[in-house]
């Protein structure tokens, strides 16, 4: 009898852990096959996803933060593979992961191959796919400008201080948002188009979402004088401002007119004023918890 066999994809910067190195020793005890490559440079996921789907590869492993698993999540998306993915997440943030319930150790992650695979839903805007959410809004801003240094040092929390530091550069941009039977436009301070339901290292900006509803979660957080003057506020008593969000949950939406508005991608920047964002219902597998807050059901 042959034995399971899967192929991790792990960021550069995690070739030495010790985790990641002793987590893949054990699954191999277990009786897997389990084969490791390591990216070096930008492309590199894709190409290495093409490569594993070329030799047959059928469970794939996305190792690293969030913008690593968005890569090998669109690269599979793209090839329009029936391989499954399992998420090993090992960056700062891990916003999708941790709303999916995906253990942050990377034995336990590994665990997920046993679990069956799901079908799940991307985003997709631009001919790009994401796989948690877009951002709009001095939330992207801060997610942008947090150092590397600061992340090691703070964790996930290196985004909050980021976000207190910078409010003398707070401004509202304005923004015009169209999909079916909805249609907005105004001053805002945030936007969140979500597949997942955080950003930013945790701030749940699309409280609501399900990954495999065949929907995107839509949160405008609107710019009245009053909400900028308190901000500081909410943000230190820990974001409390579920109750001024307009919140929508549609199959596509096109932001119209942009000014002002800098988005973020799975925390990478996204260029353009005019953007259609539309979900991909069950456009790739993966094997997530079974009892996950982002599944809609249980399996049967």
């Amino acid at each position: 009898m042959s034995k399971p066999k899967a192929l991790l994809i792990l960021h550069g910067k995690q070739a030495l852990n010790e985790d990641v190195r002793a987590a893949v020793q054990g699954k191999r005890e277990q009786g897997w096959d389990l084969a490791v490559r390591v990216t070096w440079e930008g492309g590199d996921a894709h190409r290495l996803v093409g490569e594993a789907l070329e030799a047959g590869y059928t469970q794939l492993i996305a190792g690293g933060g969030d913008g690593t698993l968005r890569d090998v999540a669109e690269a599979m998306a793209l090839a329009k593979t029936e391989a499954s993915l399992v998420l090993m997440p090992l960056g700062t943030a891990n916003d999708f992961a941790r709303a999916a319930g995906v253990p942050l150790e990377p034995d336990q992650a590994l665990a997920l191959l046993d679990v069956p695979a799901r079908a799940i839903d991307l985003g997709q805007v631009g001919g790009q796919v994401f796989l948690n959410m877009a951002t709009g809004g001095f939330g992207s801003q801060v997610t942008a400008n947090t150092s590397e240094e600061l992340k090691k040092v703070l964790g996930g929390a290196a985004y909050l201080f980021t976000g207190l530091s910078r409010f003398s550069e707070l401004h509202a941009a304005y923004g015009e948002l169209q999909g079916p039977d909805f249609h907005w436009r105004g001053e805002l301070l945030a936007l969140g188009i979500g597949n997942g339901r955080q950003a930013g290292g945790g701030h749940e900006l699309c409280p609501g979402a399900l990954a495999n509803d065949g929907l995107l979660d839509i949160s405008i957080l609107p710019a009245p004088q009053e909400v900028v003057g308190t901000l500081r506020s909410l943000m230190t008593d820990g974001w409390g401002l579920d109750n001024l969000f307009v919140r929508a949950r549609l199959p596509w939406v096109e932001i119209k007119v942009s000014e002002g508005l800098d988005i973020n991608l799975d925390g990478e920047p996204l260029s353009g004023n005019d953007l259609r964002f539309e979900v991909l219902p069950g456009a790739l597998n993966v094997h997530l918890p079974v009892d996950s807050a982002l599944l809609a059901s249980r399996p049967d």
